[in-house]
């Protein structure tokens, strides 16, 4: 039987409770890491954790630097960090195991009926990476996206409503069609390969034992993915930020 999630309706919207349960998740699991990591500063005797920020710090400036200055994009390292290690965690969470629960027409959780999809009887799942969900990428991508135009707006107004209309104001129309892309490509390319993945997962776990081999080879590439997404969400912020707030004037700034 095909596995659904836990979706209830207030007031005529939809909410998916696998989805916030495992936003939450993801939110104390990386509030954790950075209070642990933070805890205990030592110059001579650095913890684990604390090294492990001061590479993702590290990593992260990186990324900025591949696309404005570090004075330009110190504001933004805490966005970054942040992005990266929410993102990250978040695509992990669907890797290491699942929890589903029968349900029968009627079944509530909170007082609030679940929806079956008008089926009898299903096999509700609880357990995923919320990255799997186009709703939490989309949120991202709108967070992203609001503040690269605000900050565009705020330290480079002039220069950034330029842009739109350069070289000429015929082009108008294919930069609007260029910022209704930037989020569309960014939310989706980050749900398309979480929630393909764990179909896969859900696909070799249907062939028994036999998947085992598969799984273990699948989950391993999964990681690999995950950290890439990651990454690459966070890179092409910084380069959405670097092209609101960086403006180069011809024979001036290169």
């Amino acid at each position: 039987m095909e596995h659904i999630f836990p979706i209830v309706h207030v007031a005529g919207i939809r909410f998916d409770l696998a989805t916030l349960s495992m936003m939450l998740l993801t939110s104390i699991i990386v509030f954790v890491l950075a209070r642990l990591a933070v805890r205990n500063l030592s110059v001579t005797n650095p913890t684990k954790l604390q090294n492990f920020l001061e590479w993702v710090i590290e990593f992260v400036e990186n990324i900025i630097g591949t696309s404005m200055s570090m004075k330009q994009g110190r504001p933004y390292l805490v966005l970054g960090i942040s992005l990266i290690m929410y993102i990250f965690v978040g695509n992990m969470l669907g890797l290491p195991f699942g929890i589903v629960t029968e349900a029968h027409h009627g079944a509530t959780i909170f007082g609030l009926e679940l929806d079956l999809k008008g089926e009898e009887e299903g096999h509700i799942a609880w357990w995923k990476s919320p990255t799997a969900d186009v709703g939490v990428t989309g949120a991202l991508t709108i967070i992203v996206i609001f503040l690269t135009h605000f900050e565009g707006l705020r330290l480079n107004a002039k220069h950034y409503l330029k842009h739109y209309v350069e070289p000429h104001w015929a082009f108008l129309p294919l930069a609007l069609i260029k910022e209704v892309a930037k989020p569309l490509s960014l939310a989706l390319r980050l749900y398309g390969n979480i929630f393909a993945g764990e179909v896969m997962i859900g696909v070799i776990l249907g062939m028994g034992w036999l998947g085992i081999p598969a799984l273990v080879v699948w989950q391993g590439f999964s990681v690999f993915v995950g950290a890439i997404q990651a990454f690459v969400f966070c890179m092409l912020t910084m380069v959405y930020m670097s092209q609101a707030i960086v403006h180069e004037e011809h024979g001036e700034q290169h």
